[in-house]
């Protein structure tokens, strides 16, 4: 397994996205949409950082179930910025294919902490 979170692809993946959801969202009105959408796509890099620190797999499993449940907050912003004509057609379908890559491999290090059940994590 990966020594520090940088390593993980789940952790690259998601910071590919929140770096593309702060340029799609940089010239957009100051609704609410742009700090809620820029915040969530944030936490999911956060919490999977957060959870490779964590000295428990159980804690690890909690916090990137925490990172997930802020992914699905950032496909749902980007469909109803699109559905409000706050993002183009195009720029939503980039970020929502980009948030399916970042899906994939966070699914995939859950699969693998779940594995390890409740043990310590070796320091």
């Amino acid at each position: 397994m990966s020594k520090t979170f940088e390593d993980l692809r789940a952790f690259q993946r998601a910071l590919d996205l929140m770096v593309d959801v702060y340029a799609a969202t940089e010239c957009l009105p100051k609704s609410d949409l742009r700090p809620q959408l820029r915040r969530a796509a944030g936490s999911v890099v956060s919490h999977i950082a957060e959870g490779q620190g964590r000295l428990t797999h159980e804690e690890w499993s909690q916090m990137l179930s925490e990172a997930r449940g802020s992914l699905y907050e950032v496909q749902a912003h980007v469909i109803a910025a699109a559905k409000l004509d706050i993002l183009t057609a195009g720029v939503a379908e980039h970020l929502k294919k980009r948030a399916r890559h970042a899906a994939r491999e966070l699914d995939g290090l859950i699969v693998w902490v779940r594995r390890r059940g409740p043990e310590k994590k070796r320091l």
